[in-house]
């Protein structure tokens, strides 16, 4: 399937508008709280080095989220439906674990980010901050649970205007080095500590829960589509499906271009103005550092930023682990009881005194090696005939897929290596 994004003529332009909105929401997995402590940490330690990590990290990631989108729009089916049908019990079951440990480490960075946020902001104690990041979540989805989708994807999407705007507005203020940041396209490493955070930025920006997520998206946004086309008398066809995935298409490059942006300002920012300031291993310290470099309107934005980066990204989260939850166990769990029960560990850790940023950075690395088990069954999947039938990959998208996969899988072995080497 080729990925190709024109516009067919019978899609016109205000159609194309009411179909986007999937890949916005599962774009908030790839600007999270986790994305922030990643970037800051490799920006203020290494300069532009790893800026070529966001950028190919990006591109995978508009493969990975389309290959997952496809899968919904065309089966009708979340990829953790698809698995739970597919696989017999004890291997389901062991799917399901390592899932969840991928979600409660996702849901651990989303509301740390939150806490962090209310701190800077307001002072606020962390175990509290925590506390109220999940409770606004819980809002969050409620809008879900009462309003439908459309308006859940409207108030996340506002929310990632508003992280964008707190991300970027240091660019304005104090732009990077354009030279330098070119440079920082070449790849490299510099030592083992690089090739550790290249993985942490890694498993930031591509995430297992929004591999989840974003198939259950589009199978909703399909289900919508077919609903609202037999309410008008419009018959359901082959064409309707195919104008479906070049939305679609749509979707996904604007969605991760923003999301990509995002990235690469929150690093230029760092590799600016964070270097050789002492303090800067924290989000607390770059914030400060930030204020003292760029001034206090910067920093107030950029907390604001973290701040809807936390909610959106909880709320999210919480939504991923309920589909993760249902599609493998076949089990519906109510989305809040959902948001409680795995809130409890992340103001657990948050109450032993463990640097948050810390706990943030290790949260990535433990998501990196949750995406092979996502990244590895979608590439299969969405090559069978059986199951997409013509939009089953072509062999052109199944080789770049697989190379994906594979750079991927390479990484996070290496990553284990480095790890076991230094404890």
């Amino acid at each position: 399937m080729s990925l190709r994004v024109a516009v067919p003529a019978r899609l016109t332009r205000a159609r194309l508008v009411t179909l986007l909105g999937p890949a916005f929401v599962a774009a908030i997995a790839y600007v999270d709280p986790g994305n922030v402590a990643a970037n800051l940490t490799a920006g203020s330690r290494y300069g532009y080095l790893l800026l070529w990590v966001l950028v190919v990290a990006n591109v995978m990631a508009v493969l990975v989220q389309y290959l997952s989108a496809k899968l919904g729009v065309v089966t009708g089916r979340s990829l953790p439906e698809v698995l739970g049908t597919s696989l017999r019990r004890p291997a389901r079951l062991a799917y399901w674990a390592q899932a969840e440990v991928v979600a409660a480490a996702t849901d651990l960075a989303e509301v740390i980010g939150g806490a962090i946020a209310l701190r800077l902001l307001f002072g606020v104690p962390l175990v509290l901050g925590g506390v109220l990041t999940g409770l606004v979540s819980l809002v969050v989805l409620s809008v879900q649970q009462r309003r439908g989708q459309r308006v859940f994807e409207g108030v996340v999407v506002s929310l990632l205007l508003v992280l964008t705007v707190g991300f970027c507005a240091g660019l304005l203020f104090a732009p990077p080095d354009a030279g330098a940041a070119l440079g920082g396209l070449v790849p490299r490493f510099e030592g083992t500590n690089s090739l550790l955070l290249a993985a942490s930025m890694l498993g930031a920006t591509v995430m297992p829960h929004a591999i989840y997520l974003h198939s259950a998206l589009a199978r909703d946004r399909r289900n919508h589509d077919t609903q609202a086309r037999r309410r008008q008398g419009v018959p359901v066809t082959e064409a309707s499906t195919r104008r479906l995935l070049t939305a679609t298409r749509w979707d996904v490059a604007c969605a991760l271009v923003l999301a990509g942006g995002v990235n690469v300002a929150m690093l230029l920012v760092a590799a600016r103005n964070l270097p050789g300031r002492a303090g800067t291993d924290t989000i607390e310290g770059a914030h400060a550092a930030i204020a003292s470099a760029v001034g206090p309107v910067v920093a107030l934005l950029f907390a604001v930023g973290l701040l809807a980066s936390g909610l959106a990204s909880s709320s999210v989260g919480a939504y991923a682990g309920a589909e993760i939850m249902s599609g493998l166990l076949r089990v519906r769990v109510p989305l809040v009881g959902r948001r409680i029960v795995t809130l409890v560990p992340a103001v657990v850790l948050l109450a032993t005194g463990v640097s948050p940023t810390w706990l943030l950075v290790v949260s990535q690395v433990v998501l990196s090696f949750g995406i092979p088990f996502a990244a590895v069954p979608l590439v299969t999947l969405t090559r069978r005939a059986s199951l997409l039938g013509e939009h089953r990959n072509a062999t052109g998208t199944q080789v770049l897929a697989w190379v994906v996969a594979g750079v991927i899988v390479v990484l996070n072995v290496t990553l284990l290596g480095l790890t076991v080497a230094r404890i």
